[in-house]
């Protein structure tokens, strides 16, 4: 008795079958990589912010801003101050998020907290270490 050539359809299904699961955890695994390494993204942003307003901004001025832009922290890349989702420091939607206290009419600061909202972690934040 001779056998037919080709595959039969359960050897099909089972290689299919394999396909979608191996399928699937590469997705998966790239979703859990991407969204780490944005996370990663976030960190350096907020480190970067926070060194400009304590190693700059404080040293030369002894206070705090009540709000931080380009304009503000100038040494630091503008590129920085939005996060990746594209939203800008300051907006509603954004990851990033400056917190002055201690705020005179003057617009100095006595404090602050920087706030980074992370996909994998707890929030990311970075307070004044001078008072």
């Amino acid at each position: 008795m001779k056998h037919p050539k080709g595959f039969t359809v359960i050897e099909l299904l089972v290689v299919i079958t394999l396909l979608i699961v191996g399928g699937w955890l590469f997705f998966n695994e790239k979703a859990r990589i991407n969204a780490a390494q944005r996370d990663t993204d976030r960190k350096t942003a907020i480190n970067a912010m926070y060194y400009n307003l304590e190693e700059v901004f404080y040293m030369k001025n002894k206070y705090y801003p009540a709000s931080i832009d380009s304009k503000t922290l100038r040494a630091m890349d503008p590129a920085l101050f939005t996060d990746p989702d594209g939203n800008k420091l300051g907006t509603n939607d954004a990851d990033y998020r400056y917190d002055s206290t201690g705020c005179a009419t003057d617009g100095r600061c006595t404090g602050y907290a920087l706030r980074s909202d992370l996909e994998r972690e707890d929030d990311f934040v970075k307070t004044n270490r001078n008072n």
